[in-house]
């Protein structure tokens, strides 16, 4: 379209690769992508890691991160190819004509400067507004984006506002400038789903306010069909499908597609809990060392062999504090956690060898969780060797077969961590944590931070395993869906308290608490409009009250 304000035409990004012990190479990241978008619409891009999308957005500034190189196509912006731009005239372009927000708010503000410095430093740089006129359009934003104290919250530190305030000032940073187009990276990937949906409508009405037009990266098909008028799927760095969004989510016409618009449908039949449990937390109080204040409040749940107890909660709510107390970490100052027929210590200096062995924890990011410099197959070893002093060929032999059982084989155990995919990562995280024969692991958020279609192959690997070993899983989310498909009980926290607690088939039953009523209405639905649904039942609710 000839008045499109945002024209990619042919774009091919490359970049150049070192994988240990071989030469360098360079790779395709993206296969000749084109698209246009108009002003004032929203294109959502969508796909698995690695399909392109970041680096799609980045690329309509001419941008290219990590090495990564621009090597043929188009990009135009109002009219202008700016690929061929000096680096003057970007500079000027990116900042204002083109702004970027980026999934991360806490990483990208600097925590030495007030929110208000941070939020008009582009417009100012730029000549756009005075510093004057440059605050007032910032308040004027923090207002629109639903921000508290909108006259003084620009006064603030980053630290001093909750992540998804501080996702809302990033949004008014990229529209302070008056820009013509934003790149929304993961915007509210790293949010809990009730934050999530705050931060989503103040987008979407500072998009219709504004006028802007917008690109909106994220891996969850129901999150971007609430803001985009089109969406384009990607995977490997190829345009699979690009439609309507009511095409692609109501009649998507490649097979990849389907499976990103099925894969959150998947439900798993709890089963009642046995009259054993085999781990119990009774009436657990704690708090941080150098406090004097409890973080967790009365806490009781427990643990059966072969099933999971799905956590769930936002942010804060004490989800990983508890799992935290389970291992010995963080020593409960009431109460006490009951391991078979033993009390354990609380604190995990005074645990046994085999009271840690038989309680293991799979991280959510396996790429902190995992020693950059170590091989596969060290990494699963080292609890072969300190649980069952295994060495030589009875270690490696294990080693094989515990990658038979998450499903990778023994062709990776020379590979380092970088070489692996994160689905990959994941899987020998599981691995190394059934190295140790527990009866017990705490999955911490271990699909949060994967793609639809990974993170369902690792639900189901978990399930399988389950099966077979009768390991009891401790699953701590935010994710709804994800405890539909996996939950056999659940706990409810929120601000430390355990405000609701049953099998599955309980707690997902009206009628609800207020907390978990809210929690259970956040999970964003495949459907158009849902977003404004909630937000007005929430109008409505508010008013009653």
């Amino acid at each position: 379209m000839s008045d499109a304000l945002l024209k990619v035409r042919d774009l091919k990004i490359g970049a150049r690769v070192y994988p240990p012990g071989e030469k360098p190479r360079d790779i395709d990241i993206v296969h000749g992508v084109s698209f246009d978008l108009e002003k004032g619409k929203v294109l959502g891009l969508i796909g698995e890691s690695g399909a392109g999308k970041s680096t799609i957005g980045l690329a309509t500034m001419a941008y290219g991160r990590g090495g990564v190189e621009i090597t043929g196509g188009e990009v135009w912006v109002n009219g202008r190819e700016i690929l061929g731009t000096s680096l003057k005239d970007l500079r000027q372009l990116r900042g204002t004509e083109v702004t970027y927000v980026s999934q991360s708010a806490a990483a990208s503000f600097n925590p030495a400067k007030k929110i208000m410095e941070q939020v008009i430093e582009a417009s100012i740089h730029a000549s756009k507004f005075s510093k004057k006129d440059a605050e007032a359009r910032a308040i004027d934003l923090f207002t629109r984006l639903g921000l508290p104290d909108p006259e003084t919250i620009g006064d603030r530190y980053p630290h001093q506002v909750s992540g998804g305030q501080l996702q809302r000032c990033m949004t008014a940073l990229a529209l302070c400038p008056e820009p013509d187009l934003v790149v929304f990276d993961e915007p509210t990937t790293a949010l809990d789903v009730t934050t999530q949906i705050d931060v989503l409508m103040a987008i979407k009405k500072a998009i219709r306010d504004t006028g802007v037009a917008a690109l909106y990266i994220t891996h969850d098909l129901a999150v971007v069909a609430q803001v985009s008028d089109e969406i384009m799927v990607l995977r490997m760095g190829d345009m699979v499908e690009h439609g309507t969004t009511d095409q692609i989510i109501n009649a998507p016409k490649e097979e990849y597609t389907s499976d990103l618009v099925s894969v959150r449908s998947r439900k798993h039949e709890g089963k009642p809990p046995s009259d054993n449990p085999v781990l119990t937390i009774e009436h657990v109080t704690a708090r941080y060392k150098g406090t004097n204040f409890d973080v967790l409040h009365d806490v009781s749940m427990e643990l059966h062999a072969g099933q999971t107890l799905a956590v769930v909660g936002e942010s804060g709510s004490g989800k990983s504090t508890t799992a935290r107390v389970m291992t010995g970490l963080l020593p409960a100052r009431e109460g006490q956690i009951v391991f078979e027929d033993r009390t354990l210590s609380a604190d995990l200096k005074g645990r046994a060898r085999d009271d840690l062995r038989e309680i293991q924890m799979i991280y959510q990011m396996a790429d902190v969780a995992m020693n950059p410099r170590q091989t596969v197959g060290t990494i699963i070893g080292r609890p072969l060797e300190f649980y069952f002093g295994m060495r030589g060929a009875e270690k490696h032999k294990r080693i094989d077969e515990l990658l038979d059982d998450i499903e990778m084989g023994a062709e990776f155990k020379d590979r380092y961590p970088a070489e692996l995919s994160g689905g990959q990562k994941q899987r020998v995280c599981i691995a190394r944590a059934l190295a140790a024969k527990p009866k017990v692991i705490i999955c911490d958020e271990v699909t949060s931070a994967l793609d639809p279609l990974v993170a369902e192959d690792i639900l189901k690997l978990l399930h399988n395993l389950q099966k077979r070993e009768q390991v009891a899983y401790l699953f701590i989310t935010h994710d709804l869906a994800t405890v539909r498909a996996i939950a056999d009980s659940i706990a409810v926290m929120y601000q430390g308290r355990v405000v609701r607690y049953g099998t599955k088939a309980e707690v997902l039953s009206p009628p609800f608490d207020d907390y978990t009523d809210l929690l259970l209405s956040s999970v964003p639905e495949m459907r158009l409009g849902w977003l404004e649904e909630v937000v007005e039942h929430r109008k409505m609710e508010s008013a009653g009250n």
